[in-house]
């Protein structure tokens, strides 16, 4: 992988490219809550400080209770899952081959291509687990909302083998989590606060998983690795029992609206989860560049040509703009699929 990844969230290079000012653009291209969890206001000495331990333990014991971390796994804050994901190749550099199950998020490609190790990317999970020592996949995974059963990932944390399960989406499908067996040796889970609570910004993260190895992650992360203001704001988001169901019943609602839109569209479904929905359209470029002359921003890939993901708009008049400009398109681009 050579060049710079093209992520969702890039609306300047669109203001660039269709004008318009950002207040004028609809930004469909992330995965990120578009509602996001109101930010309270902070004590002065939070910004003046360094972070101290008692803040961070204090967020550590919230997300442990909000993601339900068995007490026998450890788990480490970092500002963001990029940063942990940017040490994997360090933390793991015993190991030869790695299998990342693709298409999947383009970063762990470009972190253990750093490295050397032998890199496989097959489109589903491999039969085999003693193929791999290394396995990386979403759960849920982005961009087609796939997931696989928990007795099927395991096989690859076992001996030298690991899993690196990446559950950036699965604040909105906890079923699907492999927490609860991130105790074990050989499984490390990333999660995202950015996402579900609408904070990407704040940049706050989690690994968890096997104490050992999540030791030596936070040593590599060092010191005050995540700002005082995260850390407040991620323990009290965390605690916010009411917020959080609230959020994740809106959600699924949403979700399943914008799936229908789009398929009264004839845009055929790939895949969702309950913050994006994934679509097919054999001229999936072309049709972004039509949204994109509109102000609307979502997201296309290389690696799948033809699929196109939106995430969901803010409220009732982002939905109705939405539906208007793909009736436009619709009228002027013939869809055979």
């Amino acid at each position: 992988m050579t060049g710079a990844i093209r992520h969702g969230g890039a609306l300047d290079r669109a203001i660039a490219r269709h004008g318009g000012r950002r207040e004028t653009w609809l930004d469909l291209s992330t995965g990120i809550n578009p509602v996001a969890y109101p930010v309270p206001e902070l004590s002065a000495d939070i910004w003046h400080r360094l972070p101290d331990e008692g803040l961070m333990e204090e967020c550590l014991e919230a997300a442990r209770a909000y993601y339900c971390v068995p007490d026998k796994a450890a788990i480490v804050a970092a500002p963001g899952t990029q940063a942990i994901i940017q040490w994997l190749p360090v933390l793991f550099n015993y190991l030869d081959r790695a299998t990342i199950v693709a298409p999947t998020y383009g970063e762990y490609e470009r972190a253990l291509k750093m490295t050397g190790v032998h890199i496989e990317q097959p489109g589903e999970l491999p039969a085999d687990p003693e193929g791999t020592d290394l396995l990386v996949l979403g759960q849920p995974n982005n961009p087609d909302g796939r997931t696989w059963p928990t007795d099927r990932i395991l096989p690859f944390a076992q001996g030298r083998r690991v899993a690196v399960v990446d559950e950036a989406f699965a604040d909105v499908a906890p079923d699907c989590s492999l927490v609860s067996e991130a105790g074990r040796h050989g499984v490390l889970v990333l999660r995202s606060f950015g996402k579900f609570f609408g904070l990407a910004g704040l940049r706050l993260g989690f690994a968890i998983g096997d104490p050992d190895v999540v030791s030596g992650l936070a040593q590599m992360i060092g010191p005050w690795g995540v700002s005082g203001p995260a850390l407040a704001i991620g323990a009290r988001a965390m605690r916010d029992g009411n917020w959080i169901a609230e959020t994740r019943s809106r959600l699924a609602c949403d979700s399943e609206k914008l799936a229908r839109l789009l398929e009264r569209h004839d845009l055929r479904l790939v895949g969702r989860t309950n913050l994006f929905v994934t679509v097919y359209h054999p001229s999936a470029h072309d049709f972004a560049e039509e949204l994109g002359d509109r102000h609307i921003l979502v997201r296309v890939f290389d690696h799948e040509t033809g699929w196109i993901r939106f995430g969901l708009p803010s409220g009732e008049a982002g939905f109705e703009r939405l539906n208007s400009a793909l009736a436009e398109i619709g009228a002027t681009m013939h869809n055979p699929a």
